[in-house]
């Protein structure tokens, strides 16, 4: 699956209890170049695998980041793939805003907090794991809307601005990680629109041809980051291969 990963290599999924972390997980132990897996999510997971270890955690929190970091003990990660997102959440009144009489200062500051700061809280925590000379590949879902370039249609502020501030704090990883490790390989990636929990209120005008299952975005991810190599760190991916503008 992936040529500069080694044989039976780690790979560590946060998120995995949600569709497209679910579904890369089972990906991963469907390749034998896996050697362990180890699924990070608040909700408890069904799956049982000799190769998966699973933990109940909430990476949103600061203690719950210093208890992986403690589980891990600086062992390294050869794939770190980022599912964690938020777009809506009924519980807090919180919906993609489409006016600028929408906004909020709770809501911006919780969705910024979920898609921008958490994962590079996370990554910052983690980085013995990543530090070193083996293989690291750090894949984190982004968006296309994040996009300033690519933006056309306005609307979703809250969530625009999160993910492109999620790309810029991944870039910027990206740099530093390089000089801690030669090998290592930092990508954002667009999942397109995956028929998830997360999509699922605004997909009425979404084509049957353009709305994905969480099975085929996972393949498609999986085998967009192994076309990649170190000289792509920092760099910003569709589901099809193609790149994206920043």
């Amino acid at each position: 699956m992936f040529n500069l990963l080694p044989h039976h290599y780690t790979a560590l999924v946060v998120g995995a209890s949600g569709g497209i972390g679910a579904a890369i997980i089972k990906q991963l132990l469907s390749s034998p170049q896996v050697g362990h897996v180890i699924a990070v999510s608040r909700q408890p997971q069904q799956l049982d695998h000799p190769r998966l270890t699973h933990l109940t955690l909430d990476i949103s929190q600061e203690q719950d980041r210093q208890a992986l970091k403690k589980e891990l003990a600086a062992q390294p990660i050869h794939l770190f793939f980022n599912a964690i997102g938020i777009l809506h959440d009924e519980a807090l009144q919180l919906l993609p805003e489409k006016r600028l009489d929408q906004l909020s200062a709770e809501n911006l500051a919780q969705t910024m907090n979920i898609n921008a700061f958490v994962p590079i809280l996370l990554l910052a925590t983690l980085q013995d794991s990543f530090k070193g000379t083996h293989p690291a590949v750090i894949a984190s879902l982004s968006a296309r809307v994040g996009s300033i370039e690519d933006n056309q249609l306005g609307g979703w502020y809250s969530y625009r601005a999160s993910k492109a501030a999620h790309n810029m704090l991944m870039k910027t990883a990206s740099i530093e990680l390089k000089r801690l490790n030669k090998q290592s390989t930092v990508l954002c990636l667009h999942p397109g629109t995956t028929d998830t929990a997360l999509s699922k209120p605004f997909q009425a005008r979404v084509p049957n041809e353009k709305l994905f299952t969480p099975s085929f975005v996972a393949e498609q991810l999986l085998a967009v980051i192994a076309q990649r190599t170190p000289d792509d760190s920092g760099t910003f991916w569709a589901w099809d291969g193609q790149p994206i503008e920043w």
